[in-house]
Formats: structure tokens, C-alpha cells, sequence
């Protein structure tokens, strides 16, 4: 069955989806920094950022590698746009081109690292954009995935019958996913699909966003942009009114920002390395 293969462009052009890049950045590249240091890159590697966003992360990798070459690639010339303007800083290093995941314009074992973030649950028929993504890795090449998984996020519920959160991410959020043809767990099927693909050294790192380790106005800013951005199409999907569906993202707010009340999001992170040729 064929997908529309860009089907959240509107919510991803979105300026909400700015501040929503910038804030998982601020939560999550904290933890997630330590991970690069497994693959042990040369001491000029090439970085291909996949699904770059805005730059958030391009940015990041720049100044972890400062003999690094970087291209981030997006559909999105709006986020170009942004990206190219917040990093002029890096402008001999890093550069930025729209491109398809699918095809990506970019040579055969070009890259020593692919960093795909915040992409793979976003995008149908992801095993054709992991090809893309073996395809232009070096033999030796490492990739660094994070996937996500909407059954993966943790609100109190201290009255089930009148708001369950997790009757609000696997109903609500999982099926508008299916609906567009997009996995919402894709989180926990990535080591299966890196293994099929023929990856090895595969490892599945957890990396935890919640009101103790980050801070609560930071993850509530995710919230907020995810509300701003997506009460209409989840409205659409699930058939509730608009207005229910953000009472709910209103209610999972409160509870981040409320101390003592605790919430979690639980991130993974697959990493894993293209063979040696023969």
C-alpha cells in the first residue's frame, strides 16, 4: 500500500514544531551526548543529520566534533530556513540541504555517522528510509537513531474514569499514527529492524525526561508545542471535539508543572554499525 510519505508536513512546518525541537534538545541532548562516544569517529568525520529540523541537533554535533563536516538534510525548507540562520557561526563546516529521506541526493558510503532524531515515527514505510540511510553510511559507519514510542510516556492518573493519559497515547495519539500510515512504537521495533537490515554491535539506549532530571517549564514546553500543534488532526482522528482533546493535553500540563505531582518520557535511542565491507 502506498503512503503519503511526508503526511504530518503541516504539523511539522509548523512554528510550533520549533519550539518543540528546541525544547527535546534542551531535555534530551544532555543525556544523550554521552552515547557518541562509542563510535570512536575519526578525528574528521562526515555527519549526515537526517530529519535535521530546525538544527538543533547539527549545532550540537558541530561543536562535539570540531574537525567535523556536517550536512543536515530536510524536507522542510522552513526549517532550512532557521537552521541556516542560527548556524552561520558554522557556515565552513556545516551546511543544509532539503532533501527526501527516500532518495537522499548524497553519495554511496559517504558518512561516518548518520544521526536520524525524531524522524522514524514520523515518516511510513521506514525500512525504505533505513536503506537510504545503509546506502550512504561508510562501511565501518555508525548510526545513531532515536525512535519514538508515544506508548512510552507516563502522566499521573488519579482519576482514571475521568482522564486516563494512557487511554490518551495509545488511543488517540497511536491511532491518528496508523491512520497516516506511521508506526507510533517504533521505538521498540528498531532493533528488529536494524538487525533485519543487517546492522551489527546493535545497542538500545533509554533515556529518561521526567520532572526530577529536567526541568519542569522544559518538559512542559514540549507538551505545549505537541497541544499547539496537534489538538486539530488528533480531534480529526479520533473523532472527539477539539475541545476534549486539549483539556487533556491541558491536564498532562498541570501535572509536569504541579510539584510533587511525577511524569515521565521514556526515549529510545538505537545505535549500530554498518560492516566492513566483505
Amino acid at each position: 500500500m502506498a503512503h503519503d510519505r511526508n503526511p504530518q508536513a503541516e504539523q511539522m512546518g509548523d512554528e510550533s514544531m520549533a519550539r518543540n525541537l528546541a525544547h527535546q534538545a534542551q531535555a534530551i541532548w544532555p543525556q544523550e551526548q554521552r552515547l557518541f562516544d562509542r563510535y570512536a569517529l575519526p578525528g574528521a568525520p562526515r555527519i549526515l543529520d537526517l530529519g535535521c529540523g530546525t538544527g538543533e541537533i547539527t549545532r550540537r554535533l558541530a561543536q562535539r566534533y570540531p574537525r567535523a563536516m556536517l550536512l543536515g538534510v530536510d524536507i522542510l525548507e522552513g526549517n532550512l530556513a532557521r537552521a541556516r540562520r542560527d548556524s552561520e557561526a558554522l557556515a565552513g563546516r556545516v551546511r543544509y540541504a532539503q532533501g527526501d529521506a527516500f532518495a537522499l541526493e548524497c553519495g554511496d558510503g559517504e558518512f561516518d555517522l548518520v544521526a536520524c532524531r525524531h524522524m522514524s515515527q514520523a515518516v511510513p514505510d521506514f525500512p525504505l528510509v533505513l536503506a537510504e540511510i545503509t546506502r550512504v553510511l561508510k562501511p565501518g559507519g555508525w548510526l545513531h537513531l532515536l525512535s519514538e514510542d508515544y506508548a512510552m510516556l507516563h502522566f499521573p492518573a488519579p482519576d482514571p474514569q475521568a482522564f486516563d493519559p494512557d487511554r490518551f497515547w495509545t488511543g488517540d495519539v497511536l491511532g491518528f499514527l496508523q491512520g497516516i500510515g506511521c508506526d507510533g512504537r517504533i521505538g521498540r521495533h528498531t532493533p528488529a529492524l536494524l538487525a533485519q537490515a543487517g546492522y551489527a554491535d546493535i545497542a538500545m539506549d533509554y533515556l529518561t525526561v521526567d520532572t526530577l532530571r529536567v526541568p519542569r517549564a522544559t518538559f512542559a514546553g514540549i507538551l505545549k508545542a505537541w497541544r499547539d500543534g496537534y489538538v486539530e488532526p488528533l480531534s480529526a482522528a479520533s473523532g472527539r471535539d477539539a475541545a476534549a482533546v486539549r483539556a487533556d493535553f491541558e491536564r498532562m500540563i498541570a501535572a509536569i508543572e504541579t510539584p510533587p505531582c511525577y511524569a515521565a518520557w521514556q526515549v529510545p535511542v538505537a545505535s549500530a554499525r554498518k560492516p566492513e565491507a566483505g
